[in-house]
Order: structure tokens, then sequence, then C-alpha cells
């Protein structure tokens, strides 16, 4: 049991994923007339123009694209967890509406009537809880469906840039959502893409930006020991030459936490006030000292 429970976990996260992109969905999106980008985007559309049931054209449209999924992007694995994303946020989109709390008195029902008309707060909270649910799927090692698989597919068949992808795709219908919920709509609809793309990376990666710093200095071992010291923070040594002057320095690289930066500085500057310094950003920091080193 242990063996599989890494993938059970998995699946765990990319369901409850499904269950809060419906919610997301539901609540913000839908009364506010924001269209969420990709598939569910174009579902919200058609939804608007025949009534037909939001998640069932959800499903109905990632057929395509799952097949297109299955063939460019990894087969079985892919299929597996792709599947099971698509199918619970279909499920949870059309089955949410029939849970009591989307009753008239209901608190979904409340809080849908509370944020009627303020579209700033639609879109924040859209984002916010959407941003959650794919940063949940990323860290589940999935995809979300929709324009997630079309953008991977333009990535790795084009070369076109992740990041590019996705904004192609997504413009396009959220474009189209404009012509038809109004340009006002549409802008907040690109700007909740942005701020879910950025919650997302904040789940997937977690708060853990942390500074890197590359100091060149005459005096190494005096910067290295209080750095040791002071701060309790391993030090590389590196070989560098000076391109200009031709004369080797070395140079000391170490990784330490936001607010150990000023106390940094002042070490340098204290130590060896004609050092040079760089200080540089990492999403993440992996081993001693830091998070533990691990596949998750």
């Amino acid at each position: 049991m242990k063996k599989y429970w890494p993938t059970i976990l998995d699946y765990f996260l990319i369901a409850l994923a499904g269950l809060i992109q419906a919610i997301s969905l539901r609540i913000f999106f839908v009364p506010a007339n924001l269209a969420s980008g990709g598939v569910s985007g174009i579902a919200q559309l058609i939804n608007h123009f025949t009534g037909w049931p939001i998640g069932l054209m959800v499903l109905i449209g990632n057929v395509p694209l799952f097949l297109l999924g299955w063939r460019f992007l990894g087969g079985r694995r892919f299929a597996m967890r792709t599947a099971v994303a698509i199918i619970t946020f279909a499920l949870f989109t059309d089955l949410l509406i029939k849970f009591p709390f989307f009753a008239p008195n209901g608190a979904a029902t409340l809080l849908i009537n509370d944020l009627k008309g303020d579209i700033f707060l639609n879109s924040l909270y859209g984002a916010i809880i959407s941003g959650i649910a794919y940063g949940l799927i990323y860290r589940a090692r999935g995809t979300s469906g929709g324009s997630d698989i079309l953008a991977r597919i333009l990535n790795h068949w084009r070369g076109i840039p992740m990041t590019q992808s996705y904004l192609i795709v997504d413009t396009i219908v959220i474009l189209s959502a404009g012509f038809i919920f109004g340009a006002k709509e549409a802008l907040y609809a690109m700007i909740t893409l942005y701020v879910s793309g950025l919650v997302a990376e904040t789940v997937l990666e977690g708060g853990g930006t942390v500074r890197t710093a590359m100091i060149v200095t005459s005096d190494p071992e005096s910067v290295s020991a209080r750095i040791l010291e002071e701060l309790e923070r391993g030090v590389t040594v590196l070989d560098g030459t000076g391109a200009y002057t031709g004369t080797s320095r070395p140079v000391l690289y170490c990784v330490i936490m936001r607010a150990e930066v000023a106390t940094l500085k002042a070490i340098v500057h204290e130590t060896d006030p004609q050092a040079f310094m760089v200080i540089g950003v990492a999403h993440e920091a992996l081993g001693e000292g830091f998070r533990p080193l691990k596949e998750r």
C-alpha cells in the first residue's frame, strides 16, 4: 500500500482540484460573464446561447484534445491523470448547482447575489480559487485538459514557449467572449488569467523564493568565515578570472533567505568594502538548510 500511496494522493489532489475549479466557475466566473479561457470558456459561450450544460460541453470539447494529448504528450500516464481532471471538473460543474447550497437561500446563492455587479471581486476571487486548483493539478503531475493540452502540444510540436502557447490559446477564447459579454468582461478575464497563473505557480513551487549571492572579494576566507558563523549558510568557492585584468579571483556563491540579504551586505561591506556582489532571485532551494530534496 505504501508503494501506491503517492499515486493515490496524486489522484486525490486532481479530483479535489476539479471540485475547486467547478466552484470557481459556478460562483464567480459564470455569474459575472467572465470567460475562463480554453474549453471551459467556449463551454460558457455555448451555454449562453443554447442553455446546454457547461460541464457536458467541457467533456465533449476535451475529447479531441485528449486524443491529441495521448498521441503527443506521453501515453497512459498522461491519459489517466488528464481524464480524471477533465471528468471530475465536468461532473462537479453540472452537479454543484443541484446541491443545497445553490438553492435560493443557500450559501453559494447568497454569495453570488452579494457579489452581483462587482466584476472586480468576482475576477479576483475566481482567479485565486482557480489558480489554487491549477497548482494542485500540476503538483499531482497532471494537466487540467483544454487549453493546457493544446498549449503543451504547441510547445512540443512547434517549439512555441509554454507561456506564449497559453497566451495564444486563451486569448483567442477571451477575445471571442469579449464580442458577446463585453469589452470590460474580456479585460477582466485577461487579468484573471494572469493572476490565476501567479497563484498556480505559488501553489506549485511554494512561497519559498530565496536569494542567491555571488561575491568577488580579495579576502574570501574572512567573508566565508563570517557567513558560515553569523548566517550559518554554506558557501561555495568558485574559480574566477577577471577578463580585463586577467588575474585569478575566487568567487563566493551562497544561497540565503530574503530576510538575510541585509545581514549579508553588512558582512561583505565590513570585511571587504571593495568587494563586488550580485544578488539574484531563485524560485526554490532544496537541500541542507532549506526544504528537503525529494521527488514531490
